[in-house]
């Protein structure tokens, strides 16, 4: 009787195979992304560019006259959850106020009226961040409010005399992060919590947009960064690590994306919390345990055994804010990296290491997301998948949501 892992084309063991193929042939690979998933991830550096003119003509005076806040909270779940974390790593650890994240609905219990709520929903509709714009204003926060025009949130907004930034949707909330994120900064700029200015936006955008050239889909792999990667990452459980608060920020977006786009099961992290206790991965069933198994004179490159295997990936800062206190947190960070990149080498297990570029925090965390935004949709591609459709997501929908007016 065949093993688990014997099964061959028809087993479980075909359905883990990638086919570099099915990225070679530009026009087939086309057609297996209806919905324009890479075209979509194509335009991040538009998204900066139209969100940061569509918030110039937003009035944002009510928001700057009454000063700094108290604290502030960022609402919204997923891709717009993400959009706090953003914040919070550009505005660096001299903000002068607590930006805080929330991802359920309402609001915690300490936020009033010396507070700003910014909530952010791509749909303009969703739950959490309706609840939480609902609750503000309730209570007397300062109220920002990002998403589609025309939304219940607009209405909400309105209702409340509130800042409202429109983000025309044109795809998923996880093809829109830049969209949404812009308007987050520019709300955060205008009560003096971040330093983004235009010269920052526009250099951010140009990154983008060389980025998404370098992985343009009519580049064969051996020059496109992001087939490589997904390639690389193909049949393995990833393992996807940042070395510094703004790399953790990229790192929790690629496992975002890998799991919604490509299905992969991922673990991802600050590098600081995996040495206290994840690393030990490295030595588990999927890691050096599994090395210690082959055969010394097989071929490095071959997976003879089908056995599934850890690939770390790891994203790396070495970039100084000049508005940090010293370089002391990134030599650490740095020989914190180097050591887990030597004990992965150590075990056999492979690593992709990606090193952010650019003289801002947010053209840094560009220069870590764009590849790895598209690795995600190539490896769904090189399985056959397509990247916008995720049968799953659209159920849990159906199923948690309750049943219309009428219908109970």
């Amino acid at each position: 009787m065949a093993g688990p892992l014997e099964g061959g084309a028809s087993g479980v063991h075909g359905h883990r195979q990638a086919d570099e193929s099915l990225l070679d042939d530009e026009k087939s690979m086309l057609g297996n992304d209806p919905g324009g998933m890479l075209r979509a991830t194509a335009s991040a550096g538009a998204q900066v560019r139209e969100a940061a003119a569509l918030a110039a003509e937003t009035d944002l005076s009510m928001l700057a006259d009454e000063g700094r806040p108290r604290a502030v909270v960022v609402a919204g779940i997923g891709t717009a959850g993400l959009t706090g974390s953003i914040l919070s790593t550009v505005a660096g650890p001299r903000c002068p106020v607590p930006i805080i994240g929330h991802r359920s609905p309402g609001l915690p219990g300490w936020v009033g009226a010396a507070d700003v709520v910014i909530a952010v929903s791509a749909s303009g509709r969703s739950p959490e961040a309706l609840a939480a714009a609902e609750a503000a204003a309730r209570r007397g926060a300062r109220l920002v409010a990002v998403g589609n025009p025309d939304s219940e949130l607009e209405a909400m907004a309105a209702r409340a005399r509130a800042p409202f930034f429109p983000v025309p949707r044109r795809a998923p909330a996880r093809a829109s992060l830049w969209g949404l994120a812009v308007p987050v900064l520019l709300a955060a700029r205008a009560i003096g919590l971040v330093k983004v200015n235009e010269a920052d936006l526009a250099e951010t955008a140009t990154r983008l947009d060389a980025d998404a050239e370098r992985c343009r889909p009519g580049a064969d792999s051996f020059v496109n960064p992001a087939k490589a990667l997904a390639l690389g990452l193909a049949g393995s459980i990833p393992i996807v690590w940042g070395s510094s608060p703004l790399a953790t920020v990229a790192a929790r977006r690629f496992a975002d994306t890998l799991a919604a786009n490509a299905r992969y099961p991922v673990m991802a992290g600050a590098l600081g919390e995996a040495g206290r206790g994840r690393v030990g991965l490295l030595d588990g069933v999927f890691g050096g345990l599994a090395e210690s198994s082959r055969d010394i004179f097989a071929d490095p490159d071959a997976d003879e055994t089908g056995a599934t295997r850890l690939r770390l990936v790891l994203f790396r800062d070495g970039g100084l804010n000049p508005e940090d206190d010293a370089d002391e947190p990134i030599a650490v960070e740095e020989r914190r990296a180097d050591a887990v990149q030597t004990l992965a080498e150590r075990r056999g297990v492979r690593c992709d290491v990606l090193t952010a570029e650019g003289g801002s925090a947010l053209e840094r965390l560009a220069s870590l997301t764009a590849v790895p935004d598209f690795a995600s949709l190539y490896l769904a591609l090189a399985h056959g998948l397509d990247p916008m459709a995720v049968p799953a997501i659209s159920e849990m929908k159906e199923l948690s949501n309750p049943l219309p007016e009428g219908m109970q």
